[in-house]
């Protein structure tokens, strides 16, 4: 199946849980990072699910009675993909790519009007580490990407995306004709809010039901299907 496109289209994946897990290593680094540019044990950390990294760290500073401060974020940025990079053969063993991830982005790869980047609350750095890890990385045009450190809040990423891929390929990108594709309601509510099409991915915590509740244009159980996902993406910009 071709999508028959003349014109492009920007796709923009989540990466966790979405493309690929860390089980566990994620947090494991988190905490040695808070650590390096605190001094601080970290005893609890702020909720992650679709949020970018400077919220995450500067919540998680609020739960430790710290109060937020550009140096401490900077230390953090250059600690977290400093742990990640230290890591690669950790997180190689202990993560995987979810199944059918890779599959389905050869797929949409070999679409020439497709256009595939990713929309992360991850830092550009750390982005760029788990992706080449398990070399999903080669699909994508990361350039075009939007990440944790360009902006605090996920949904001013769209437009940031959008607007790298229109200075790189020529074309003006907007709601119709860029799909975010995540497995949580903060990855639709991205989407919605950014100026975006949404498609949900039940491989986190929100099952197919809640995501389709959040306003998602498609809904698929897993990547396992790349056709699936194909005709999915088909059915919302055609």
């Amino acid at each position: 199946m071709t999508t028959g496109l003349h014109h492009p289209w920007l796709v923009l994946w989540d990466i966790d849980h979405t493309l690929l897990e860390t089980r566990g290593l994620g947090s494991e680094l988190y905490g040695r990072a808070f650590k390096t540019a605190t001094g601080t044990e970290m005893k609890q950390q702020a909720d992650v699910t679709g949020q970018t990294e400077p919220s995450i760290f500067n919540a998680t500073l609020r739960l430790h009675g710290i109060a937020e401060d550009e140096h401490y974020l900077t230390r953090y940025k250059q600690a977290l993909a400093e742990e990640y990079e230290h890591h690669r053969e950790d997180l190689r063993r202990r993560g995987r790519a979810l199944p059918g991830a890779e599959e389905t982005l050869a797929t949409l790869a070999a679409e020439p009007a497709l256009i595939q980047s990713v929309l992360s609350g991850n830092l550009r750095a750390v982005s760029k580490t788990k992706l080449d890890v398990f070399e999903l990385d080669k699909y994508l045009d990361l350039e075009v990407g939007a990440y944790g450190d360009d902006d605090p809040e996920r949904p001013q990423l769209v437009a940031i995306a959008q607007e790298r891929a229109h200075r790189k390929y020529g074309t003006p990108f907007s709601e119709a004709n860029t799909v975010v594709v995540g497995d949580s309601t903060h990855d639709i509510n991205t989407g919605l809010e950014g100026g975006a099409r949404s498609i949900g991915i039940a491989t986190g915590s929100d099952d197919i039901d809640t995501l389709r509740e959040a306003g998602a244009g498609a809904v698929l159980r897993d990547l396992t299907d790349e056709r699936a996902v194909l005709a999915a993406l088909h059915r919302l910009i055609t």
